[in-house]
Parts: structure tokens; C-alpha cells; sequence
């Protein structure tokens, strides 16, 4: 790669065109080698969330936290709900959460001992590039067995992935959901 960047600097520097710029020739040298890397690479996006699935005891409670890219979700809100609505700003419309709810509510289903349940959405705040909602499950005595479905962006990304951690009686687990795989069921017997 050295040999390449110093002959790169010779032919730049014999060229007529970068003779005012000799003085910066490293950096033009360094720009002019980078640029193909850019110019050539395909740029992939990676569609995936993570959710946290725990269930404390103590408070007969399942806790979850789902973090999500909010461009995504952006996306997804805007297509279903409202085209203007903005996330993460400060004049963010007071109908956005309602619309997080219902939105988390008809895409995260989850059973305990077969039986639904209700999520109850508690809220979410912003981490950079990142949205975190907050969900609870109540009133949970004991867990047999779970099954979660989580097909958050599935409608709109056909690539999303949403990988599943979970800490259940003292036990984690994680798995990855995706278009072939829209849930998975744990056992505690």
C-alpha cells in the first residue's frame, strides 16, 4: 500500500495540474486514495432492532425495552399514520406516542403460559440515532413458557431482523426474528 501511495505522489506531483497544491500533497495524496474505496463500495444499510425481554420476579412483572433505529421507525410511522411526522424533535406532535403504541402493539405479541397478553406501553426517549420504548407486562405470578412474535419493520423493510434477548428465571436466551422466523417459543418445564 506504501509503495502504491508514494508512486500515487509521484505522478500527482509531476502532474501540472497539483503544482499550486504541493504543499498539501499528503493529504490531497491520502483524499485521492480513499476516494475509490467510496466510489466503488456498495453501501449497505442493516435493518435490525433489539429487545430486551426480562421478567423480574419480585414485581411479577415482564419488563422490555425494544431499541429501534428512529429513521426506521420514522418511516414506518409516516406510511401508516401521518407523512409529516418528525421524530426526535422538539416540536414533536403529542399524537406520536399514541401512534408508537398502537403500532408496537399490533407487531410485538407476546404469550405466557398460551395465554395473551396486554402490553402496556410506558413511554420512550431517544438515544442519538436510536429510539427506546419502554413496555410492561403486569401481574405475571410465574412463566412456563413464553412465546414472543416481534415483527416491528416487517412491513416496511423486507431485510429486518429483530433479535430477542431474554432473562427469564435466572435463564438468558437470544434469538434473531425475521421474515421466515416471525417468533419462538421458550420452555421452563
Amino acid at each position: 500500500m506504501e509503495r502504491f501511495l508514494n508512486h500515487l505522489k509521484k505522478l500527482l506531483l509531476t502532474s501540472k495540474l497539483v503544482t499550486p497544491l504541493k504543499m498539501n500533497s499528503n493529504k490531497l495524496i491520502l483524499l485521492l486514495a480513499i476516494i475509490p474505496f467510496f466510489a466503488f463500495s456498495a453501501f449497505h444499510k442493516y435493518y435490525i432492532s433489539v429487545t430486551q425481554v426480562d421478567y423480574i420476579q419480585e414485581k411479577q412483572s415482564v419488563q422490555i425495552t425494544s431499541r429501534i433505529f428512529i429513521d426506521d421507525f420514522e418511516k414506518v410511522l409516516r406510511e401508516r399514520y401521518d407523512e409529516t411526522i418528525v421524530l426526535a424533535d422538539k416540536n414533536e406532535s403529542k399524537e406520536v406516542n399514541a401512534y408508537i403504541e398502537q403500532y408496537l402493539k399490533s407487531k410485538i405479541k407476546i404469550k405466557i403460559n398460551d395465554k395473551d397478553m396486554n402490553l402496556i406501553f410506558i413511554g420512550k426517549e431517544y438515544d442519538m440515532d436510536l429510539m427506546q420504548c419502554y413496555i410492561e407486562i403486569e401481574h405475571v405470578n410465574n412463566i412456563n413458557s413464553i412465546e414472543i412474535s416481534n415483527q416491528v419493520l416487517f412491513d416496511v423493510f423486507d431485510e429486518q431482523q429483530n433479535m430477542i434477548k431474554t432473562k427469564i428465571n435466572n435463564k438468558q436466551k437470544s434469538f434473531l426474528l425475521n421474515q421466515n422466523n416471525k417468533k419462538t417459543v421458550l420452555n421452563f418445564n
